[in-house]
């Protein structure tokens, strides 16, 4: 494996982390004001992700560093070409931020209301957009000779891109009601799981539209090759088993399994991009690939070695801090914090 393969390797493995735990952290966010009938509720909801939420987004961040550095071709053309898109989940992320540490500063329903419904929005959007972005990458966008996209904003809301939204909104929201069981108690634990049981219905439909789109418009069961496609059905599988699991009570197995989908519809999108990591859709010949959109071999080795250290440090914080903090939130004043 050579250090373009093996970053485009990581870059995909940090993208995937990023949608497994950021991805509850969206669900939670949009099913707060549902599940949670008052405000107590919706605190011991938003306790769930209070101590890992900022350091799930350290998975984003990581990711785009390591786009820019080690393919900064592929960050310019998508940086530029889905300015817009990228710009609202930025925006989205920074309001949901906001809202999240200042939601709880004033004894006041009202000011919470706005806070909790800024949360719900900035969770939302980021959601639908991701699902949006990632299959315009793979389906293809027009890139022109010199590497820049010549297309609008209205050439990236196509059918397939737009059911790709539906399913991580869906999927994301699922992911979150799951994981709002697995750590509460009581009345809300019990309404998270019947939301749990609603979604996975939007979330199989929408899936096996996704999949049907994916032939007609994204080209993974025929221009790329049938790796994507055999991904995606897998997730369907993992999608069927995990309705069972629900209906027998399973938190943590629900869990796992929602966390497997995730991760097999994210590597869906890398194993299909390879070894290109934008499509043209104007002419084959003006992809963007892990060769002509990468840094030179000496930045590759220094990022690979630096990776070295600092990933196994991450990942050791990390787990620690979802170990420590795993006790389920069961709604004692000293626990609400948001």
């Amino acid at each position: 494996m050579n250090l373009n393969i093996l970053w485009f390797v990581l870059i995909g493995i940090l993208y995937t982390g990023y949608f497994v735990l950021e991805g509850f952290d969206f669900g939670v966010g949009i099913l707060h004001v549902l599940i949670g009938k008052d405000d107590t509720q919706r605190r011991v909801i938003l306790n769930t992700i209070g101590s890992y939420w900022d350091g799930n987004e350290v998975w984003l961040i990581s990711a785009g560093g390591a786009t820019f550095a080690a393919f900064p071709q592929w960050y310019a053309t998508l940086f530029s070409g889905f300015y817009l898109p990228l710009f609202l989940i930025l925006i989205a992320l920074i309001l949901r931020g906001a809202a999240l540490e200042f939601r709880s500063r004033v004894e006041n329903l009202a000011w919470r209301r706005i806070f909790g419904w800024a949360i719900f929005v900035g969770s939302l959007l980021p959601a639908l957009l991701w699902g949006v972005a990632f299959a315009n990458i793979v389906r293809g966008v027009p890139i022109d000779a010199s590497m820049q996209y010549t297309g609008g904003f209205w050439n990236l809301l196509n059918p397939f891109a737009l059911i790709a939204g539906v399913v991580s909104l869906f999927g994301f929201t699922l992911h979150g009601a799951i994981f709002i069981s697995l750590r509460t108690t009581g009345e809300v634990r019990e309404r998270a799981k019947r939301y749990a049981n609603g979604l996975w219905i939007a979330v199989i439909l929408a899936a096996l539209a996704l999949t049907v789109s994916s032939y007609t418009f994204g080209g993974i069961f025929t221009g790329f090759g049938l790796n994507g496609g055999i991904l995606l059905l897998l997730g369907l599988a993992v999608l069927i088993v995990l309705r069972f699991v629900l209906a027998g009570g399973s938190d943590g197995w629900a869990f796992a399994l929602s966390a497997i989908g995730v991760i097999l519809f994210s590597s869906a999108i890398f194993v299909t991009l390879f070894p290109n990591v934008m499509v043209s859709s104007t002419a084959a010949a003006n992809n963007l690939t892990i060769y002509n959109a990468a840094s030179g071999p000496y930045t590759l080795a220094l990022m690979s070695k630096i990776a070295l250290v600092l990933v196994p440090l991450v990942l050791l914080y990390q787990g620690w801090t979802y170990w420590t903090f795993r006790k389920r939130v069961s709604g004692k004043p000293e626990e609400l914090h948001y």
